[in-house]
């Protein structure tokens, strides 16, 4: 049983993630929110990442963080007040969590950190330019911390494309959008958080000891085809 801390748990790719791991390991979850979801094996602590102490830990296995934005507006109408919270809450809160819980992570067994990027850090796209900034820097960590932390930890990202949760609501608000996004995906299809959350599952897993500094595209098709 892997002792794991997520950061972002409560909602989305997060909560989908939790709930993947939760009946085999010891999840703690740190949210502004509690999680709907209840298990003997949760832990919740309500903390916001930018703002808050983070709790002491001692001695974690892997640590998954999980929050994101999707603000998408033209660069002549963004803030660059926008830019910076966008930039927050994707790298910044990664590398708070990150510092504070290395020293725990060091006494972990096969340790590891999850860092989620999107499609957006290489497929460009209007209106994308403050969430692709943000990622190419959560990718950017990934590979700079997973040379520096070898071997003891592996660092290793997941950039989904447009996943059906909450955070995306605003791009599939409709069945006409969300039927012309499936469509512009060669597998034809709509990735679901629970998809991602396997993954997960199985990067933090002893099955992929030997994978760090990777970035996964789980972006049925759209980064890698063009049909």
């Amino acid at each position: 049983m892997k002792k794991i801390v997520i950061v972002g748990g409560s909602r989305g790719i997060g909560n989908a993630t939790v709930n993947a791991l939760v009946s085999e390991n010891q999840v703690i979850n740190i949210s502004r929110n509690k999680p709907d979801n209840s298990h003997q094996n949760l832990t919740h602590y309500s903390c916001d990442i930018l703002t808050d102490e983070l709790p002491v830990i001692d001695e974690i296995d892997t640590l998954i963080y999980c929050p994101g934005s999707i603000n998408l507006k033209p660069i002549s109408r963004i803030k660059l007040e926008e830019f910076r919270e966008d930039f927050e809450i994707n790298v910044i809160g990664a590398v708070k969590a990150i510092q504070h819980f290395l020293p725990s992570l060091k006494k972990g067994k096969n340790p590891s950190i999850l860092l989620f990027s999107s499609v957006a850090a290489k497929l460009g796209m209007p209106f994308h330019a403050s969430v692709a900034a943000a990622k190419s820097g959560v990718e950017g960590l990934t590979k700079s911390l997973g040379a520096e932390l070898a071997p003891a930890i592996r660092v290793n990202a997941i950039a989904p494309t447009v996943t059906d949760t909450d955070l995306a609501s605003k791009l599939l608000r409709n069945e006409k959008m969300i039927e012309s996004i499936t469509e512009r995906h060669p597998l034809k299809k709509l990735l679901q958080p629970n998809e991602v959350a396997d993954l997960a599952s199985f990067l933090i897993s002893d099955k992929a000891l030997s994978i760090s500094g990777q970035i996964f595209e789980l972006d049925c098709g759209i980064v890698s085809f063009k049909i």
